[in-house]
């Protein structure tokens, strides 16, 4: 992933925002809508679109466009630069492989600990029943 040809390719749509600010609010556009287009991008390769259409399925339009917004300040510099760091967060946390999981026994001793440790609970839980007259 070329971050640097990511920013150069992603657009920028600014929107009034709700939140602090009061009268400021209602006058200046503050909140920060980016757009990022994972089917034209050339900064990705297609391995990388792949694993992030996959895995980012429920946040990819129909077109293939990811889409973030942010309007925690009221700076629309602050929002833009928030937005862009998640973004880039998004890409390079999805785009990570997993390793595989290797499959393992428990050892001999924490088996019988276990086996133990639920004698000891069933002893428990039977001594505080009445005893049984027959």
């Amino acid at each position: 992933m070329n971050t640097e040809q990511l920013i150069s390719e992603l657009s920028f749509k600014a929107i009034r925002s709700s939140g602090p600010g009061g009268q400021h609010v209602n006058k200046t556009a503050s909140k920060v809508e980016v757009s990022f287009n994972l089917e034209t991008s050339e900064a990705l390769s297609e391995i990388e679109k792949e694993r992030l259409r996959s895995k980012l399925s429920t946040k990819i339009s129909s077109e293939g466009v990811i889409t973030l917004q942010c309007g925690e300040t009221r700076s629309q510099h602050r929002n833009k630069a928030i937005v862009i760091e998640r973004l880039i967060e998004l890409l390079q946390k999805n785009l990570k492989v997993a390793k595989p999981r290797k499959k393992t026994k428990p050892s001999k001793g924490a088996i019988e600990r276990r086996l133990k440790s639920k004698k000891e609970h069933a002893l428990k839980k039977s001594n505080r029943k009445p005893p049984k007259i027959d």
